[in-house]
């Protein structure tokens, strides 16, 4: 069943990935049967687009016969530019709309930092508020990367910890135990991660959170925890990644590094490029070390190393969304089932918590 765009406001890229009028996603015949989902977009400018293609085309994958609507929200003080103002003005509607309302779920992305302390930055506000909304009016929330991080801080005073290097590449993970978000996944996964600060497992577990998936080379990969009304379940790394992101990030490091907008030369991502593949990104690498210039970038072997990428974690991807759509769907008839009165309080009671 087609991934529905809820307010007739379909990014153009989906659009025609779709062949679809945006009327045709205006259609609210089956509006009660839906899975309702809340997605807010924090990327940088340069990756929104991508991003938004990302988890469309994961969450379009997993929905299986399950009737998914998807409605677009941006988070005020994300620094933008012209372009990425222009593009959330017509696509995206803003929080305000957002904390008026009740979703089955909500994802939030990350996006670069600026700041040591996430609280210093200016869209903390605007974040924190969400976060305490979606416990109190969804049945379960998706917190990716840093909105992972600024999760556990908010909820838990749970810190971050910089790396000495990025945690840059395809890592491969153990699950902890039984999860119905883990069903039918295998014991070892494999998922892309690109970040440099870190959440600790020693500090999530004691704070109650449930580590889903974990290695020693990768660190904590997934993790839940229940706040109010909402099940929790925070990546640090990124299901959502098609098999080319990751050379777009490394290229778009090397080109930084070229710029002199950064001091080193960029880690090559692990467990991603084949053997022949690295050698020929070794030997570029080399070749530009001499003399940082941005024009160097024309001979990076970009169309030699794409067709060699594989996405090795999508189908594990499509379960983990799978079984989250699916928790949705039973909660969604939990609520149903309950007698009215039930239904009464518990919005009254989630009324109350919002005006806290």
């Amino acid at each position: 069943m087609p991934l529905i765009i809820e307010g007739a406001r379909v990014p153009p890229r989906w659009a025609e990935r779709e062949a679809l009028h945006p009327a045709v996603h205006g259609d609210q015949a089956s509006v009660t049967e839906c899975v309702r989902i809340a997605f807010i977009n924090n990327m940088p400018d340069a990756a929104l687009e991508d991003t938004e293609m990302q988890f469309f085309e994961l969450l379009d994958a997993a929905a299986g016969a399950i009737p998914v609507r998807v409605k677009l929200h941006s988070l005020a003080g994300v620094p933008r530019g012209e372009r990425g103002e222009q593009h959330l003005s017509n696509f995206y509607f803003s929080t305000n709309d957002l904390l008026n309302s009740r979703f089955d779920g909500v994802i939030m992305t990350g996006t670069e930092p600026r700041q040591p302390d996430l609280r210093q930055e200016p869209y903390w506000p605007a974040l924190t508020s969400v976060l305490d909304w979606a416990e109190s009016n969804t049945s379960s929330t998706i917190l990716s990367c840093l909105a992972a991080h600024a999760g556990v801080l908010h909820s838990d005073g749970i810190n971050r910890y910089p790396l000495r290097d990025k945690q840059f590449g395809v890592f491969e993970f153990t699950q902890s135990g039984n999860h119905q978000f883990t069903n039918n996944t295998g014991k070892q996964v494999r998922f892309p991660h690109s970040r440099w600060n870190e959440v600790r497992a020693e500090e999530l577990s004691a704070s109650g959170y449930y580590l889903l998936t974990h290695s020693v080379a990768g660190g904590v990969d997934s993790f839940v925890k229940k706040k109010k009304q909402s099940l929790f379940l925070h990546f640090q790394g990124h299901p959502e990644y098609g098999a080319q992101t990751l050379l777009k990030e490394y290229r778009r490091d090397i080109k930084r590094f070229l710029r002199k907008e950064r001091d080193t030369y960029p880690s090559m991502p692990k467990g991603y490029f084949d053997a022949s593949a690295a050698e020929l990104l070794t030997r570029f690498q080399r070749s530009v070390l001499p003399e940082r210039r941005e024009e160097a970038m024309e001979g990076f072997p970009e169309t030699a190393l794409v067709g060699g990428l594989r996405n090795t974690w999508h189908y594990t991807a499509i379960r983990i969304y799978r079984n989250w759509l699916q928790y949705a769907v039973t909660k969604r008839s939990e609520t149903a089932a309950l007698p009215p009165m039930t239904v009464v309080k518990q919005q009254l009671s989630r009324k109350r918590s919002a005006l806290v």
